[in-house]
């Protein structure tokens, strides 16, 4: 049997896309026109180091068991999130795809080109397969990351040495079957579509990028920190966990309570993932300080009230548009959002809206008080199909359709 690595290895991939997953939704996704990468055997500059001081500046960090030392039921709960569970080590816990015979193939809309998912020990690896015995030629690479929290579905990196890069074949919880992975075109296979800073900052605790380039995916494959950790929402640790140790907690507590923040700062923090990619990166990827205002370090893009936002991935941006949010000067995203807890059924959603919204205030509530007190999040934040997601599944383009966060009455044909 050929091997097809020569050929591969020869490539040079000029990614224009770059994924990310939603962290509320836990979706696979692809945002166009946000990364550029090539091969590391075609890379001609090597490797320099990015700038020292982003390594000073982790030094503050302590990481989530030190918190637990304290919190210690708020970081069991914590850890069941999809936030949490948006990356982990890929296992045979972590990977939602079958690995059992015919249940892990994925046959491409190539008649010529299939992929296959097997299991070795505990290393888990996607073959693809061009042509038909014997004159077969294959190209394997191992799962090494989980990206997504599952409930939508998930993506899978592999790593190239010090690169990472996203392998051809995805999951989707909807279907539940292997699908090819966003960004990748559907009867290809060229396992070169890498993985940028940006995309990684919304769904990771940290990685250290070893070049100094919004575009690179070259990391430090020994120090990153996966899922959403509690210092991404609290800011910088140490000095906080120090002074606790030595028992001067009635002193200044040295660490970010976003309760205690402005509204404008508190949906900042949730803003650097949940209002959408960016048109421009000012500071680097992971800069960002809870508490600090988020344009200084990324630049979101215009709030046209007029300009149409996507319901992927511009949570809020969205809730900024209701008259919800325009109307009562407390409302945040945590009004209705825990993020220390797994998301809560509808019925219970609803009932934080029934805090402000009496069922009686219209005679349309009072006819349906019984349904609207289980549901009223369907009618007035329905699930729309998104623009910026497309699965290809079976050869069909699938829009996943997600939770609007834009609340308002919605028509009946708006809703389907």
């Amino acid at each position: 049997m050929a091997s097809f690595d020569d050929l591969w290895a020869s490539r040079v991939g000029l990614i224009t896309a770059a994924i990310t997953v939603s962290l509320a939704a836990g979706a696979v996704v692809a945002h166009q026109g946000l990364a550029s990468t090539n091969r590391i055997k075609n890379v001609v500059s090597s490797p320099r180091t990015a700038s020292g001081k982003a390594a000073t500046r982790r030094s503050d960090y302590v990481g989530d068991a030190a918190c637990a030392g304290c919190h210690q039921e708020i970081v069991a709960s914590y850890n069941k999130t999809a936030h949490h569970l948006t990356s982990q080590p890929a296992n045979k816990d972590t990977i939602l795809g079958s690995f059992n015979p015919n249940a892990n193939i994925m046959q491409t809309r190539n008649p010529n080109l299939r992929f296959r998912m097997d299991s070795k020990g505990d290393q888990f690896f996607q073959t693809a397969i061009w042509g038909t015995p014997p004159d077969e030629r294959t190209h394997t690479q191992r799962f090494d990351l989980v990206i997504g929290s599952g409930r939508n579905g998930q993506t899978y990196l592999f790593w190239d040495e010090s690169q990472l890069f996203q392998l051809p074949v995805g999951y989707s919880t909807l279907v539940g079957r292997w699908i090819n992975g966003p960004g990748y075109k559907n009867g290809s296979a060229s396992f070169d579509r890498g993985i940028i800073p940006r995309c990684l900052e919304c769904h990771a605790g940290y990685f250290e990028s070893q070049i100094s380039d919004p575009n690179s995916n070259f990391y430090d494959v020994k120090t990153f920190v996966l899922g959403i950790s509690c210092e991404r929402c609290h800011g910088p640790g140490r000095t906080h966990a120090q002074k606790q140790a030595n028992g001067n907690a009635s002193s200044s507590p040295a660490i970010v309570n976003p309760a205690m923040l402005s509204r404008k700062l508190q949906a900042d923090i949730c803003a650097q993932c949940h209002a959408g990619p960016g048109e421009r990166e000012i500071l680097p990827a992971f800069s960002y300080r809870p508490g600090e205002p988020l344009e200084k370090y990324i630049d979101l893009g215009s709030d046209d009230s007029l300009k149409e936002i996507d319901v992927h991935g511009k949570q809020v941006k969205l809730l900024m548009k209701s008259k919800c949010f325009q109307s009562s000067p407390e409302m945040t995203c945590s009004t209705c959002h825990n993020v220390h807890q797994p998301e809560p059924d509808l019925a219970t959603l609803s009932q934080r809206c029934m805090s402000c919204h009496p069922l009686q205030a219209t005679g349309e509530h009072s006819k349906m008080a019984s349904t609207a007190r289980k549901n009223c999040i369907d009618c007035h934040m329905p699930v729309l199909e998104t623009k910026a997601i497309e699965l290809d599944v079976n050869g069909k383009i699938v829009r996943p359709r997600l939770r609007t966060h834009w609340i308002r009455i919605y028509s009946e044909n708006e809703r389907q």
